[in-house]
């Protein structure tokens, strides 16, 4: 009885250890898929060689992506890998004999060298340094604080692909929709130098014998009767034959309609509610 359970706890003990090497598989897979930093001119690092403190240096990437190191002179690292910079530096100290087995660690200590940009209706607008290579639009939208409560649906990333202009529009429901997989497309990877710009929200207007006129943001869909619903409804010297639209043409001229209630409004409309006559 004692050796069937000595067996269990062996196969228990087995099964764990099987269980931590496949999670660990799956998480050094993880970490090897994630592409890795480059590093940009202004980026601020410091550079360490494992028992040689004189050759340890805290400086800035120059603009041509250079930075001037003891023994080696001026080592270009810009747009290398954190890691591809510490082997070319370690490459260049065993190369001139100058450290027989060097090893090289470069600390990031400040990103300024890959940025972008976010403008327009969100919390906090400004520019965001790019900390991972796999940085994406959703991420950079967080670090803005999200979008402020004027800020509508569309939004607009601008930069250079392969060095040519680059612009897409982003419907940002689409981006958290029930396919994951569309959701990833277009959650775009953000890259140095790209602006994310977040339209307002649009607006219709309603005024005349409502309860609650003004302006008002205009949701996805929204009819007539959802205008009037969100306005408070007609008052009591108000009627519903007396309701007209006014709507700006292509050629800039206003129009006035008499809408039916399930009918769609638009972007800029403006609602009037007459007084009934009777």
């Amino acid at each position: 009885m004692m050796r069937i359970h000595q067996l269990l706890i062996a196969a228990a003990l087995g099964l764990g250890a099987l269980g931590a090497q496949a999670q660990a598989g799956v998480s050094a897979a993880a970490a090897a898929a994630s592409p890795e930093y480059r590093l940009g001119s202004g980026d601020v690092i410091r550079i360490v060689v494992y028992q040689n403190p004189d050759l340890t240096l805290e400086t800035r990437v120059s603009e041509s992506g250079v930075v001037s190191y003891p023994l080696l002179g001026n080592v270009r690292i810009g747009g290398l890998g954190v890691s591809a910079a510490e082997k070319l530096i370690a490459d260049g100290l065993k190369s001139g004999n100058f450290v027989k087995s060097p090893q090289v660690t470069l600390v990031l200590l400040q990103v300024k060298g890959n940025q972008a940009s976010v403008l327009g209706q969100v919390n906090r607008p400004g520019r965001y340094p790019i900390e991972t290579a796999d940085m994406r639009m959703t991420d950079l939208l967080a670090n803005a604080g999200g979008v402020a409560g004027t800020g509508g649906d569309l939004l607009v990333l601008s930069g250079t692909r392969g060095g040519k202009p680059f612009r897409l529009e982003i419907d940002l429901p689409t981006v958290f929709g029930s396919s994951a997989d569309q959701g990833r497309v277009n959650d775009v990877l953000i890259q140095n130098g790209d602006v994310l710009w977040v339209d307002r929200a649009p607006l219709v207007y309603i005024y005349g014998e409502v309860q609650r006129p003004g302006p008002m943001r205009l949701e996805r869909g929204m009819t007539l009767m959802q205008v009037l619903a969100a306005g408070g409804g007609l008052n009591q010297r108000g009627t519903e034959r007396g309701i007209r639209v006014h709507r700006k043409g292509a050629d800039g001229k206003v129009q006035v309609m008499q809408a039916a209630m399930d009918d769609g409004v638009k972007d800029g409309d403006v609602v009037y509610v007459k007084e009934s006559l009777f």
